[in-house]
């Protein structure tokens, strides 16, 4: 009886060795879809209010870069235009005084038909009346016309300026920085008061509220598994036991790792892995490069 208690202590034994051997499918660790913000505008940095961990929402406003040069830039190109704009003729006024010859000279034609008509003008008196009131129409004409073609001249003088102008709007609005994305700040690269250039790294960020966990299977488990197919996370907690978290698959890939050069054998192409990620919702405890264990 107590060799068979030795045994069954022994089996047990063996039995919870293999289970601790066998209890996961795969491993790997955590990572997340990190985002390196740039500076998209040269100057000093007046204001940059984030620090490393911080959690921002997207469309957040955390600083700004200088813009006073690019602020005078544009209030000079807007006194420029605004020159122009006075220089433009006003058509109306101009014109008045030969609309107020042509409404004379088109009372003095009508005088002169109904005299002509009761035989009490001549008909030269009647053709210089009629000629006289196209001459002043063909006057205005020219004149409306002469000064439309100034008031092109100077829209036009006015256009390239007013592009500019676009072109400062748009560097102003990159001098702001806005948070693009929700998700806490990983590295932070630049201080408050130092110089930012075009393509200038200022911080990495990274929504952690879900992490991807890259882990790696066998050949023969590629075929068992599928895209959005449900698994058990293990991670280690205290006291050597496994925290537990729910998790989907979200990415297969479609080539193994690790291929040897000359496959012959059977077992040799088992040897073969294929990568999967794993996504977690985090509660807070998971860490960007942390170790966890996969149950499929």
């Amino acid at each position: 009886m107590h060799k068979n208690f030795i045994f069954i202590l022994v089996l047990f034994g063996l039995q919870a060795c293999n289970n601790s051997k066998n209890i996961s499918d795969a491993s790997g660790t955590f990572e997340a879809d990190e985002t390196i913000i740039s500076a998209e505008a040269t100057g000093t940095l007046k204001q940059f209010a984030i620090e490393e961990g911080q959690t921002l929402k997207a469309d957040t406003n955390i600083g700004y870069i200088d813009s006073i040069q690019l602020y005078l830039k544009k209030k000079q190109l807007l006194t420029q235009i605004k020159a122009l704009v006075v220089q433009e003729p006003n058509i109306n006024s101009q014109t008045a005084a030969l609309k107020e010859q042509l409404k004379a000279a088109i009372r003095e034609q009508n005088r002169i038909t109904n005299l002509y008509k009761a035989d009490a003008a001549t008909k030269k008196q009647l053709d210089d009346a009629n000629t006289q009131v196209e001459v002043t129409k063909k006057q205005i004409e020219a004149l409306q016309s002469t000064l439309g073609t100034n008031t092109i001249g100077l829209s036009e003088q006015t256009t390239p300026l007013k592009v500019q102008i676009e072109q400062i709007n748009d560097q102003l609005a990159k001098c702001k920085l806005i948070n693009p994305i929700k998700g806490t700040v990983l590295t932070k690269y630049v201080e408050q008061n130092e110089m930012a250039v075009p393509g200038k790294a200022l911080y990495k960020i990274a929504d952690i509220s879900s992490l991807l966990l890259r882990a790696y299977i066998t050949s023969d488990q590629f075929s068992k598994i599928k895209l959005n197919q449900k698994v058990k996370v293990l991670v280690d907690d205290i006291g050597g036991k496994y925290k537990e978290y729910e998790g989907w698959i979200t990415w297969i890939s479609d080539k193994a790792e690790f291929t040897p050069k000359t496959i012959q054998t059977k077992d040799e192409r088992a040897n073969l892995v294929y990568a999967i990620k794993i996504k977690t919702i985090n509660d807070g405890s998971l860490k960007i490069g942390m170790y966890a264990e996969v149950k499929l």
